[in-house]
């Protein structure tokens, strides 16, 4: 018996899937407690179209990541930091305050975690860092840390 899953099934199946099971185990459980539908030519065609709204949707979450990415990329944010005698950094600027200089000087909200430079930056000079937007869209952002005067 073919049934399409609408939720993840241990040691069966995850959700959208269509999976052949025995009858029984069909109709008496799976159906019986929703976990699952028959998989008939109508349910077939509602989950094709489904699919087609999902991957719409993440067409249209890419292309605003994109946009959001080349919006990035032109800023360039400035730190000052307290520097030693020798030039040295005192402390360091972290992703997290990159984060929310973006979020209140620009308005663009990106997630600390997303960053993949998620080291402190503790250079003087341009860092570049990258930040995952969107699966295969990574912005870099250029973090300017200058000496506090």
């Amino acid at each position: 018996m073919k049934v399409i899953l609408l939720s993840d099934v241990k040691d069966v199946g995850k959700k959208d899937e269509i999976v052949d099971v025995s009858p029984g185990y069909g109709r008496n459980f799976l159906i019986r407690r929703g976990l699952a539908v028959m998989a008939t030519e109508g349910s077939l065609n509602v989950l094709a179209e489904e699919e087609e709204e999902k991957a719409d949707k993440q067409e249209a979450l890419k292309e605003k990541a994109i946009a959001r990415k080349e919006e990035i990329e032109k800023l360039e944010l400035d730190f000052s930091v307290n520097v030693g005698v020798e030039g040295k950094i005192f402390g360091s600027v972290s992703s997290k305050q990159v984060a929310r200089a973006l979020l209140q000087r620009h308005k663009i909200k990106v997630d600390r975690r997303k960053f993949l430079d998620n080291g402190p930056y503790t250079h003087l000079g341009v860092n570049n860092v990258r930040v995952e937007l969107f699966k295969d869209v990574v912005a870099t952002i250029q973090v300017v840390l200058k000496e506090k005067k």
